[in-house]
Order: structure tokens, then C-alpha cells, then sequence
């Protein structure tokens, strides 16, 4: 399978593609056996057999790994995501993994993210702070008839929420030296950021009536993107050359999406998305879609033909049947069958990890799940009974 490589001074890089060699790998203060997991994932990643899916399974400590003394939420706060106080989203940063066990292949780490869409941010876009979330203000304007007028769609170093996010991403690295990693933030791409920066109707109705416009910026937003992409790598990279979003992996990682498929045709989200999504999947190592509810399932057969997409997450939906339910088996045989992982965030417990083992049998070993756990006793229960 083809991959994009960045291109390194001899001596600048640390070890960061598949096919290189062996590695020193150190543990972390908040996972020692750091080093086995790496391993562990590297051989996953690859195909590889651990003997059971890999897992992420988190149990809260008795007593926490530091003593952090709290301070008072800021007046207004409202969401873990907030620009309101750079010092407290310090201080959550140095709280965020002193009470939890890591188990399995869950890893510790943090994250500057500022918005389910940081890049819309970054290229303009005010943050309107909410209970719980950031939305995203539209920024392109629109002409006397309602079209889009010009935009620049620059790298803008002066950015708010730019600066914020690496001052606060340098601040988590130093707080996290030997101790945990840093995730990349939620930067989203494609159709999702210009539906943010243009507003989602307008974006559905430039759909059909200005195709060349929406195509003319989706080239410059995969372009922005990857502007700061390799940028935030060459900063939050461990030494190994690993990175992280939502889950591990020994190389350039990032989460792709298009949550606004749902209200777009198969025909539509492969004219405009699946060139999008094919190019971003080739300038990485290693990639996961973000799968979002039922109105996104006509367009399973556009990702599984994405041959460098690696693994597609499902999320169900609040208000449909959770990730275990036979409902959405099928899917999962589909993705498996075509060579890719599934990513679970819930995965049911004890319930959900026996009934997906019956149902999968040794394609059981191609999906990470991620639970929670009581205590380690029960993480390697649970480890214990995915086992195929």
C-alpha cells in the first residue's frame, strides 16, 4: 500500500515509517510498560497478531499518581475545550492522567484542542463556547445575492486560536515529558470545515449550484490542512515518531470525517469527498474515518474503495442501537472483509467483547475497542475473555 512520506534531512527525524528498523522506546511515568505497548500496536497496525483485538481500557485509581491541588473553574466555564483561561487549561492538562489506570493499549495523553473542528478556527472562524462543545461562527461572506464572496484562505500565524493551541500544546509536552503524550487536536478537513466556515445550508445549496467553487476550496483547505498537520507532528511526535488521535500509532496519524454526508447523495460524497479523503490518506502513515450515524451507511462502499484508509470508527448515534448490536454486524463484516480495522469507543463490556468474539471469531482480532473498567483486575478479565 502506497504511503506519503515527508522528506527528512538525514539526522533531523526520528524513526517514523513502517518499514524502518528497530527502535528505542522508553516507558512513561503514568504507563511504564510503555515500550510493550508500542510493540504491541506496531504489530497490530501491521497486521500483526496479539491474540486478541487491541483494547484501550481506562479504570479510575484509588489514589492519584501526583498530588495536584485543585483550583476553582473559571467564571463561565463551560467546556473542556474553552480559550477562556490559557492557565486552567494548564492545570487541566496536569490533572488529566494522575487518576487513571491505563490498561491494555490505552494510552495516556492530552490534547491542545480547542473545537470538534480546530481548522475552521484556524482559517477564520470565531469559536461560540457552549455547554460541553465550541461551535463554529461562518465566516465566508456572502455577496448581495447570497452566493459566497471572497475569501482568503490563508495560514495566518497572528490566529487566536492558532497561537493558543501551540502555546498550549508546548505547555502539555513540557507538563508531559516522561509522564504522557500529546494528541493531535481535532483539526477536521474537507466538506465539514468550508460547511463551518460557509454555513451548512449554504454549503448544500453551493453543492449543486457552484460545484467549481466548493471543489476550488476544498483543494485549498487539503492544502491548509497539511500546513498545519505537519507542523503540529513535527511538535507533538514522540520519540519514536508515533502520534496519536483517539489511538496510537507508530507513525503520522490523523481521524478523517465528513459528518455532513448525511445529507448529501453517494453520488455527491464521491465527486467531492472520496478524492478529498484518498489524497489525505496517502500523505499519512496510518489513518481511521470517523463513521457518524445512520445517514452515513450509503456511503460505506465509497470508503472501503479508499485503498489507504486503514480503520473506520462507527458511532451509532445517541439515539440508535450501541456499537455491539447485531444491527451494525454486517458493516463490520464489510469493512474486515475489505482489509481494514474497526474502532469501537464503546464497546459493551463483558456483553458486548463475548457477543462481537462469537460473531467474528478470528476477525475479532481486526477490531480496537475501547471500555472502562472497575479495576486492573478486571481489564485483564476482560482482556482475558476477548482473547480468540
Amino acid at each position: 500500500m502506497f504511503r506519503f512520506r515527508v522528506a527528512c534531512e538525514i539526522g533531523t527525524c526520528p524513526p517514523t515509517t513502517r518499514e524502518e528498523g528497530d527502535i528505542a522506546m522508553s516507558g512513561l511515568k503514568f504507563r511504564a510498560d510503555m515500550d510493550e505497548v508500542r510493540a504491541r500496536l506496531s504489530s497490530w497496525w501491521e497486521g500483526g497478531d496479539i491474540g486478541r483485538p487491541a483494547m484501550q481500557i481506562y479504570a479510575r485509581r484509588e489514589e492519584p499518581l501526583e498530588a495536584v491541588p485543585d483550583v476553582p473553574k473559571p467564571e463561565g466555564w463551560t467546556t473542556h475545550y474553552s480559550t477562556k483561561d490559557f492557565g486552567y487549561r494548564v492545570h487541566l492538562a496536569r490533572k488529566a492522567c494522575i487518576s487513571t489506570h491505563y490498561l491494555a493499549e490505552a494510552v495516556p495523553s492530552v490534547s491542545p484542542d480547542l473545537a470538534p473542528n480546530c481548522l475552521a478556527l484556524f482559517l477564520g472562524c470565531p469559536g461560540v463556547e457552549g455547554e460541553g462543545t465550541v461551535w463554529c461562527d461562518p465566516v465566508i461572506p456572502r455577496d448581495s445575492g447570497g452566493a459566497p464572496a471572497e475569501y482568503d484562505f490563508a495560514c495566518d500565524e497572528s490566529n487566536f486560536y492558532w497561537d493558543f493551541c501551540r502555546r498550549l500544546g508546548q505547555e502539555q509536552l513540557e507538563l508531559g515529558r516522561d509522564k504522557f503524550l500529546v494528541e493531535f487536536p481535532d483539526l477536521i478537513e474537507g466538506l465539514d470545515t468550508l460547511a463551518a466556515m460557509r454555513g451548512t445550508e449554504e454549503l448544500l445549496s453551493d453543492l449543486l449550484e457552484r460545484p467549481d467553487w466548493v471543489q476550488a476550496c476544498l483543494r485549498r483547505i487539503s492544502d491548509l490542512y497539511f500546513e498545519y498537520y505537519d507542523r503540529l507532528y513535527d511538535m507533538l511526535r514522540d520519540e519514536v515518531g508515533g502520534s496519536i488521535f483517539w489511538a496510537w500509532a507508530p507513525g503520522r496519524m490523523s481521524k478523517f470525517q465528513c459528518d455532513i454526508s448525511a445529507m448529501i447523495s453517494p453520488p455527491m460524497f464521491g465527486e467531492f469527498m472520496v478524492p478529498v479523503l484518498t489524497e489525505m490518506c496517502e500523505r499519512v502513515d496510518w489513518c481511521m474515518y470517523h463513521w457518524d450515524g445512520p445517514g452515513a451507511l450509503p456511503h460505506l462502499d465509497h470508503l472501503l474503495s479508499i485503498d489507504a484508509l486503514d480503520m473506520i470508527q462507527w458511532t451509532p448515534g445517541a439515539a440508535d442501537e450501541p456499537t455491539h448490536n447485531p444491527r451494525w454486524w454486517p458493516y463490520y463484516h464489510r469493512i474486515v472483509d475489505a482489509g481494514k480495522t474497526v474502532l469501537l469507543l464503546s464497546c459493551g463490556g463483558r456483553d458486548g467483547i463475548g457477543a462481537l468474539k462469537r460473531e467474528f471469531g478470528d476477525q475479532f482480532k481486526r477490531f480496537m475497542l475501547r471500555a472502562r473498567a472497575r479495576s486492573p483486575r478486571e481489564a485483564e478479565e476482560l482482556m482475558k475473555l476477548a482473547e480468540v
